[in-house]
């Protein structure tokens, strides 16, 4: 199982990124993903997540009306759009899969069980 996260780098405050989490070694079609972000010093905190189809998407309360996941299954690759980026939304952003879950989407750290090796997020002016 593997996750490689891309997408990520250097951005003005209220500029835009795409973050995108390709998956390979499971049919991840059918499973639950999401991102979360570690900032320097702090806890992994969760950003969003999708289910199996798409069709359920729930998002952290710092980032609702700003970011936006989306998933293509017949790439097998999950996307973090992050729109009017802040300072505070540096980080360290890593995708994962909850393999245990399909029709829902999920906030919490310990249903994730396989995660990427992170993608570096820096909003600065």
């Amino acid at each position: 199982v593997q996750l490689v996260e891309s997408g990520g780098g250097l951005v003005q405050p209220g500029g835009s990124l795409r973050l995108s989490c390709a998956a390979s070694g499971f049919t991840s079609s059918s499973i639950t993903m999401g991102w979360f972000r570690q900032a320097p010093g702090k806890d992994r905190v969760f950003v969003a997540s999708i289910s199996g189809s798409g069709g359920i998407r729930y998002y952290g309360d710092s980032v609702k009306g700003r970011f936006t996941i989306s998933r293509d299954n017949a790439k097998n690759t999950v996307y973090l759009q992050m729109n009017s980026l802040k300072p505070e939304d540096t980080a360290v952003y890593q995708c994962a899969v909850a393999s245990k879950y399909r029709t829902m989407a999920t906030s919490r750290n310990d249903n994730y069980d396989y995660w990427g090796q992170g993608t570096q997020v820096t909003v600065s002016s």
